[in-house]
């Protein structure tokens, strides 16, 4: 006789595979918990390098499947969520004495014909001793490549995932950790611990595990009798500095140990660079930048830029683990960015773990999650079903902010530009009662009001400073100490 259990699926894990996984699953009318035991995207998915992409450099590993099916998404998810992701363009160097033209001109028409582009421009040749790249990069470079690809605001991506999942009747739960795990006939019995540390019993027919660096140590709780050690830990960090060249477009620099180091325009008032790949052994809830990698990233980008960086000169730094699949490769840059499911159906109570995997082809992995969990492919949704404020055409973006600056023109340019960004039409949920800046509540700092924090509450599941200022948004780059004090101090008051 078949379990009568609390829930469908329990997801375990708030990062973008969990979330992808809960919003797909709810979707199809499942009953679906996810736990996660701190913030969503408080590790490896808020310390990407923020971009949806194919994988240039996969294509030296012979990995087409990974980037035809990361170029395919890359325009799908431009086409559901056009408000936290935008088209980008990428300036190649070619630099003397590493890749040949030959080997990067094949690349780029690759890039460009395998996954059935269509939104984005193609690949086009450049004058680099021509503005704006002459002033910025060293003289002895005078040929590139300007290819396409896509920003994302990846923190945001896993926010937006889990208020759908919501709205179709899933149980989001963050700072809740699930610290023990027994089979129980042919379903899953969890305890789980909030962060006040009251304990209680969840019952559930399929476990999902999506823990990111802790998969294998959910596995132990789970299947306590077989060691489980199928992760490399490779940590990934990035440099932000104050802003080191104007224009639109980034850089993809080559390096002369065969990896690469980006160069994006971030928050408009700063420059992203990285970024690493160093193994790591230690405790992934404690990710930091080592002197080492900062020096790494700014000797890299030194060998294009015509001004030299110091590591001194960043304002900020963030580091995250990426959890790939351990696949015995020699080197830390050329284990596969791929996904690989790992399925236990023992006694008939599922555990599906999931190792790699990237923020690109989340959307994709959440489908391939729930057919091999046997939920019929013909039942996918997600494909065409604009995330939350996505309900835009990625083509009228720019008539979209002018209708909401007519609309509101008594927040700024600036700051309504923001919010189209961040919320894209729900954006209208914070500002559609107000008549003014009076109308929103407490004023933080900048362009931050009461009024967004409560909607952040409400809607997004932040619980704290932190989570609106380095994860919602990255405010906390723009607003002074005592802006920042506010927030906290409002977060305080509220509870």
């Amino acid at each position: 006789m078949r379990m009568q259990a609390d829930f469908d699926i329990l997801v375990i894990g708030g990062g973008i595979n969990g979330a992808g996984i809960a919003r797909d699953a709810a979707g199809r009318g499942l009953k679906v918990l996810l736990v996660e035991k701190d913030d969503l995207a408080a590790h490896t998915s808020s310390a990407s390098t923020k971009l949806v992409h194919g994988g240039l450099r996969y294509l030296e590993h012979f990995e087409f499947r990974l980037v035809r099916e990361s170029l395919i998404e890359r325009e799908r998810l431009l086409n559901i969520a056009p408000h936290i992701i935008w088209p980008l363009r990428f300036i190649l160097p070619h630099d003397q004495g590493l890749r040949p033209k030959w080997m990067l001109r094949l690349g780029l028409f690759l890039y460009d014909n395998l996954g059935g582009r269509k939104l984005l421009p193609g690949t086009h040749t450049v004058d680099l001793r021509h503005p704006p790249h002459g002033q910025i990069l060293q003289g002895r470079l005078t040929k590139g490549y300007e290819y396409s690809d896509c920003w994302v605001e990846d923190a945001r991506m896993v926010a937006l995932n889990c208020l759908d999942a919501k709205e179709h009747g899933a149980d989001i739960r963050t700072r809740t950790e699930c610290v023990g795990l027994a089979r129980t006939g042919d379903g899953w019995t969890a305890q789980l611990r909030d962060l006040n540390g009251h304990e209680g019993e969840i019952t559930a027919r399929i476990l999902v595990n999506a823990a990111g660096p802790w998969v294998d140590a959910v596995l132990g709780k789970a299947i306590p009798e077989r060691p489980h050690q199928n992760l490399r830990l490779v940590k990934g960090s990035h440099l932000i500095f104050p802003k080191l060249y104007e224009g639109r477009h980034a850089y993809i620099f080559q390096n002369r140990d065969n990896r690469i180091v980006f160069a994006i325009p971030y928050e408009r008032e700063f420059t992203l660079v990285g970024t690493t790949d160093v193994l790591f052994t230690g405790d992934p809830d404690v990710v930091e930048i080592s002197d080492e990698e900062a020096l790494y990233i700014c000797n890299a980008v030194n060998e294009y830029l015509r001004v030299p960086v110091t590591p001194e000169q960043a304002v900020w730094s963030y580091s995250g683990v990426r959890p790939l699949y351990d696949d015995k490769s020699a080197s830390n840059s050329t284990v596969t960015r791929d996904y690989v499911f790992e399925l236990d159906e023992a006694d008939g109570a599922p555990i599906l773990s999931i190792f790699g995997g990237k923020i690109t082809t989340y959307r994709k992995l959440a489908e391939h999650a729930l057919e091999k969990l046997g939920f019929a492919p013909d039942e996918a949704w997600t494909a065409s079903q604009a995330l939350p404020g996505g309900d835009i055409d990625p083509a009228r973006f720019d008539t979209f902010f002018a209708e909401m600056m007519a609309r509101f023109p008594w927040f700024g340019p600036d700051a309504v530009r923001r919010l189209t960004r961040a919320y894209g039409t729900r954006m209208k949920e914070i500002l559609g009662g107000a008549n003014g800046l009076e109308d929103l509540g407490e004023h933080m700092g900048g362009d931050l009001y009461a009024a967004e924090l409560e909607y952040l509450v409400q809607q997004e599941f932040a619980q704290t400073a932190e989570d609106v200022l380095w994860r919602r948004s990255k405010l906390g780059l723009h607003l002074d100490k005592a802006a920042q004090q506010r927030v906290a101090d409002w977060f305080v008051a509220r509870v």
